[in-house]
């Protein structure tokens, strides 16, 4: 009858690739897998065949997913071809058919269900784990290795990942820790990506072709490419202002993506968003994602489409899609409907282009996959999370800038993030070639895309660490050598104890080049210093008070810079239509009138058009020094719906007025030295070794300062030795010391800890101020308050402010203020005594949301609820809100089920109905 493999493929309406092969029969052997191969590879086929197998052999396999949206589509996609009897969901939100034969569950739940000895853990004989490169996000990483290191031996994990260039030492390690694990490793697209740039409305290849230009290594940059740069260079002029980030020429230099080349000062106007929609139409590269990275930037995008004339659907298919949209919003009231800007969102649906992001609600990004996956929407604007795994491929991808916000600072892309986001071209049996298209501007060049483009592969590295949830689970499930034994198998220790053998040699050599310069630099000090007690030491010391001094003017000019933007932020937030500026220069200030003010909802950035007849918006962070308001102009009426069209006319008017142009304006902000810097400057004046022949101290500088470089180096190197010993077990003793302090693990007159009634209490409460919560619970500081009060105490538990306005938290009851008040109380005594046992300070407490949540839990409509959290300093997009409240509503059941009064249990149970109602419980 063949294998149980012939039987699967059999079934399939394409034949499998090699690698597919192998992983399948690798299962069907009754191995272990991991599977490394690129987005859209088709990677899944293994983990589907192991859900067959599992059917047929009439055992059990969950599918684990690192997010609700990917765990819904797997549970659809399994529904389709099981049936919805075979198949459940569990994830937080939802819960279907959970005892099903085959489950679908965010990788949290099976955590969970391990830690409490579920009975449906019976019969488990396999477990897919989509996306398992996640066990390096710094926030839920280790959640993939507590599954991995806890499950019974028996269970069979099928790993699917992202390609990792170590993915032979993770597969060694699972190997290691799981069992005879095969790794599956293929770099090949089965839809090929072909690399563009897009210079002005021209889509041209990047890679000059070549036999391997396919695969996008071809023989370096091609040469139409390169012609069509250097005639947009020759047509820029000097002098004009210059897009960076969408503002104007910024102080930066370098030659590198997202930062100008070394070339003198050009103009540079990129072509509007609906411009290159309709460039990637007329090429057959459409439907298309484009990648841009802020919320802002794609509901400026949409907008910007509205406000033109692009169509993409034809009547039949915009009437179809209103009534998906209308069906998909029939649950929201209508009042909620105007907050959510319903009717604009709407209208761009039904011609063909959509924005998706985090902000926006979460049945609207729904609405708006679903769409896409039909053929109905065929342009997306999309930060980075939808390259999280979402089923949603393109024939295209387009990144605007190669440059996004990290959450610290503006930095350049790197080859795994360029992967994963181009990854999504190329439809498997729609498309025969995907693109990814990258915008060029003078900030870009394109050597260095190629270098982007050619790198494939980024490395797995653990981010396992114990904490107070998981040493109470370990302790109370394995007990405490075994829990040892687990946490020194971690990939994260795996990893350190590989690395420090070579950190070891390298400090080695560090400690031999420190003696070698040491010998080399008494020697210089003895033939060229004046004489003195310890000359060596007083240059050593010298020169370290010339370092400090230099490191604090650098601060200075950074705080200078940071003041300077913050006041040209303010000056562009309250420039009004009409009014003439001058923006610093390096010949001379650049004149401007505001033709569209700033929007903070929209597009917080001015749209000016300057005296050479550039018309875009500009923002704080191109200018050195705050623009000036020199006076008005009189615009044409309807001048900010077209401004293109009035160019000529304010060009006209800046050549016949003047408007008190200043002659010259600082392009650098003035920085006037701290008193830490003027001290350090006569400390450095008044130092003996200062008053040194000026050749002899520099020459004997040049040697001290290399020496101070190189002892730093090896004291890094030894930090990171002796981090590696201090090991993950060492952590887990802090811990349980700290826990034992707080009475939730005991020792026995053994020495051997044991978890307590209360540590019971805390092995149920999965958040990240786990202790925290299990304190304010355990001494009653929530007891007594209304289900409304409770949800805004709970929430500051949970919330994390990113978007701080200029409001001022509060709380509408005094039962509430102090709930909250002594919250934080508690956090203050915690958080020092986790400084005291050398662990992490647990995030402090967070009020910003909490008025909010009381008002919407008490009833309030959402617009009177996201009003609420803005005047308590947060700004929120209804899907934050959405996502923040379903937060709050995790935290509340395990109140529920933790709480230590009937009063806080049955309030908990109240406040989570309450909550989810209207947007709350509508989508996923």
């Amino acid at each position: 009858m063949g294998s149980h493999l012939d039987r699967f493929t059999a079934g399939l309406d394409f034949d499998l690739d090699d690698f597919q092969l192998r992983g399948c029969r690798a299962v069907e052997a009754g191995h272990g897998v991991l599977v490394c191969a690129p987005t859209g590879a088709g990677k899944t086929v293994v983990g589907e065949f192991a859900v067959d197998l599992a059917l047929a052999q009439g055992t059990k396999c969950f599918y684990t997913t690192p997010i609700k949206a990917l765990s819904n589509q797997k549970f659809n996609d399994l529904c389709a071809t099981y049936g919805e009897d075979r198949v459940g969901l569990l994830t937080g939100d939802r819960s279907i058919n959970g005892s099903a034969d085959v489950v679908v569950m965010t990788t949290e739940v099976l955590r969970n269900m391990i830690y409490a000895h579920s009975p449906q853990l019976d019969r488990l004989s396999h477990v897919v784990m989509d996306e398992i490169h996640y066990l390096a996000d710094a926030s839920r990483g280790a959640v993939w290795e507590e599954v991995i290191l806890n499950l019974d031996e028996d269970v069979h994990i099928i790993g699917l990942s992202a390609t990792v260039s170590n993915s032979e030492e993770f597969g060694e390690w699972l190997a290691t820790v799981r069992g005879d694990t095969e790794v599956v490793v293929t770099d090949h697209r089965p839809v090929p990506l072909d690399q563009w740039m897009l210079v002005g409305r021209a889509v041209l290849p990047l890679f000059e072709p070549g036999p391997v230009a396919a695969e996008g290594t071809g023989g370096g940059v091609s040469r139409a490419l390169q012609r069509a740069i250097d005639r947009a260079e020759r047509r820029s002029t000097d002098d004009a202002p210059h897009e960076r980030r969408g503002g104007f020429r910024s102080r930066s230099t370098g030659r590198r993506p997202g930062r100008e080349r070394p070339t003198r000062e050009r103009s540079w106007r990129p072509p509007s968003r609906p411009d290159v929609i309709a460039a990637l139409r007329d090429q057959g590269m459409l439907p298309a994602i484009t990648f841009i990275f802020s919320r802002a930037g794609c509901d400026g995008a949409l907008h910007q489409c509205l406000r033109s004339r692009l169509v993409l659907t034809d009547e039949d298919e915009a009437a179809q899609i209103g009534e998906i949209v209308d069906a998909g919003v029939a649950g929201i009231p209508e009042e909620d409907l105007k907050v959510l800007g319903f009717r604009q969102w709407r209208a761009a649906l039904t011609r063909g282009f959509a924005a998706h992001h985090a902000g926006m609600l979460p049945a609207f990004r729904l609405i708006v996959e679903d769409l896409f996956q039909h053929g109905l929407v065929r342009a997306v604007f999309a930060t980075e999370t939808l390259a999280l795994g979402i089923n949603m491929p393109a024939r295209t991808v387009v990144l605007e800038k190669l440059v996004k916000y990290n959450g610290e600072t503006h930095a350049e892309l790197t080859p795994a993030e360029y992967t994963q986001l181009t990854g999504r071209a190329g439809r498997r049996g729609i498309d025969t070639v995907g693109n990814a298209v990258v915008q060029w501007a003078p900030a870009v060049d394109p050597h260095a895309v190629a270098g982007l483009a050619s790198t494939r592969t980024y490395p797995l590295v653990s981010t396992f660490a114990p904490g107070f949830n998981m040493a109470v689970n370990l302790l109370g499930s394995l007990g405490y050598a075994t829990s040892l034994d687990v946490l020194e198998s971690s990939f994260a220790q795996f990893q350190a104890d590989r690395a420090v053998v070579g950190d070891a040699r390298r400090l080695d050599r560090a400690r031999t080049r420190v003696t070698e310069l040491e010998e080399q630099l008494a020697a210089e000090v003895a033939a060229l210093a004046p004489p003195s007690d310890d000359p060596l030491e007083d240059l050593l010391d010298y020169l370290e008070l010339r370092r400090e001094l230099s490191d604090e003017e650098k601060a200075a000019h950074r705080n200078a810079y940071a003041e300077r933007e913050k006041e040209t932020l303010t000056l562009l937030a309250r420039l009004q239509r009409g009014e003439v500026i001058a923006m610093p220069a390096k010949r001379r200030p650049v004149l401007a009138v505001v033709v569209n003010p700033a929007n903070q909802t929209r597009d917080p950035r001015p749209q000016v058009i300057s005296e050479t007849g550039w018309a875009g918006r500009i923002e704080a962070g191109a200018f050195a020094n705050p623009p000036v308001v020199l006076g008005r102009m009189k615009l044409p009426k309807g001048v900010q719906h077209n401004p293109r069209r009035h160019a000529k006319y304010v060009r006209d008017q800046f050549h016949r007025h003047s408007f008190g142009r200043p002659k010259r304006m600082r392009t650098r902000p003035r920085v006037r030295p701290t008193a830490k810097v003027t001290a350090l400057r006569e400390a450095v004046h008044a130092h003996p070794v200062h008053d040194w022949p000026g050749s002899d101290r520099e020459s004997l500088a040049r040697t001290g300062e290399k020496l101070i470089r190189r002892r730093r180096e090896a004291d890094s190197l030894a930090a990171a030795v002796d981090g590696a010993t201090d090991t993950l077990a060492r952590a887990f003793t802090r811990i349980l010391d700290l826990l034992a302090e707080y009475s939730y693990v005991e020792f026995d007159g053994s020495g051997t800890p044991h978890v307590t009634d209360e540590g019971e209490r805390l092995a149920r409460i999965h958040n990240e101020a786990d202790l925290l919560v299990a304190q304010c619970l355990r001494r009653g500081i929530w007891d007594g308050l209304d289900p409304a009060e409770l949800a805004g105490a709970v929430s500051t538990c949970v919330f994390e402010n990113r978007r701080e306005t200029s409001g001022e938290a509060a709380a509408p009851t005094d039962d509430m203020a102090d709930a909250m008040n002594a919250t934080e109380r508690i956090y203050a005594e915690l958080a020092s005594d986790e400084r005291r046992h050398r662990l992490p300070v647990t995030r402090e407490p967070e009020p910003g949301f909490a008025l909010a949540m009381h008002q919407w839990t008490a009833g309030a409509p959402l617009g009177y609820a996201i009003q609420a959290a803005a005047e308590c300093g947060a700004e929120l997009t209804p899907g934050d809100f959405v996502r923040w409240a379903r937060r709050v509503v995790d935290l509340l059941e395990q109140v529920a089920a933790t709480g230590y009064t009937d009063e806080v249990r049955r309030n908990a149970r109240r406040a989570v109905d309450a909550i989810r109602r209207g947007v709350v419980a509508l989508g996923n």
